[in-house]
């Protein structure tokens, strides 16, 4: 291939190379993890939705989905191998797009570590891990993970809880971890009703965090309600910057199948 042909083509890979860590691409799921999971022995599935009504108009890298009017989520399929170890596998991942139609994202393998019976507990602590292989349209990079620390405390009705989220490429090293934390401030009603205050941002990769005004940034409303028939979390979240989605709605199913 001549050289003059080539040059456009290096330059568009280093381009895909170097976009996703500068801009936020979307995502499936929208949840603080509180280090509880499934019983040992015991199969979990938990439906991810989220539509945003109004989001950004402009795609995060080329030939990304638009947030705008879509609507994410996927099938969470998760077992309890340990009463300190959940795998889990996301399958099928989707979104429903007005200018694409309904596509399918990719899949999810998860490794979740986490101090047994986190919710008996008053300080409660975990570690996540999460592998993807990914849509051109959902992100650029092909292969991708997650490292998410969990940590928290029990204050009587009241649950602080922190993910510390590191998201990685496999291309770029420690320095290139991009830092996207998320917390949540719940009081318990009762063993069925809470209510929560969440924040989901997005700072950058640990070598250079980007500009304040680029920076994602989102204020959430949380309601979750219990049963022995299903779980159910819902919510309304809040762009606090013009690099976030102005506003985006959640909704999640979760019950144990056998």
């Amino acid at each position: 291939m001549p050289l003059r042909r080539l040059v456009p083509s290096i330059v568009s890979i280093l381009a895909l190379l170097t976009l996703p860590l500068a801009l936020r691409a979307q995502t499936d799921e929208i949840q603080v993890y509180d280090a509880s999971i499934a019983p040992q022995g015991v199969v979990n599935l938990t439906l991810h939705n989220n539509f945003t009504p109004d989001g950004l108009k402009t795609p995060a890298f080329p030939g990304a989905i638009v947030s705008n009017h879509s609507w994410n989520g996927g099938a969470e399929w998760a077992y309890g191998a340990k009463d300190w170890l959940e795998l889990g596998l996301y399958l099928p991942i989707f979104s429903v797009v007005s200018n694409r139609g309904a596509k399918i994202n990719g899949t999810k393998l998860r490794l979740l570590f986490v101090s047994p019976h986190a919710r008996q507990r008053k300080f409660f602590y975990g570690m996540n891990f999460e592998f993807s292989y990914n849509a051109s349209w959902w992100d650029p990079r092909r292969y991708t993970s997650e490292i998410r620390p969990i940590v928290g405390v029990h204050l009587g009705r009241w649950d602080l809880i922190y993910n510390p989220i590191f998201d990685n490429s496999y291309l770029h090293g420690l320095a290139g971890l991009d830092f996207a934390p998320c917390g949540r401030v719940a009081y318990n009603f009762s063993s069925r009703w809470t209510v929560a205050t969440e924040e989901y941002d997005d700072y950058g990769t640990l070598r250079a965090w980007r500009p304040a005004a680029k920076q994602f940034h989102q204020l959430w409303g949380v309601v979750d309600f219990n049963s022995q028939l299903v779980n159910i979390e819902t919510g309304i979240g809040f762009g606090l910057n013009s690099a976030s989605d102005p506003v985006t709605l959640k909704l999640m199913f979760s019950r144990d199948l056998n």
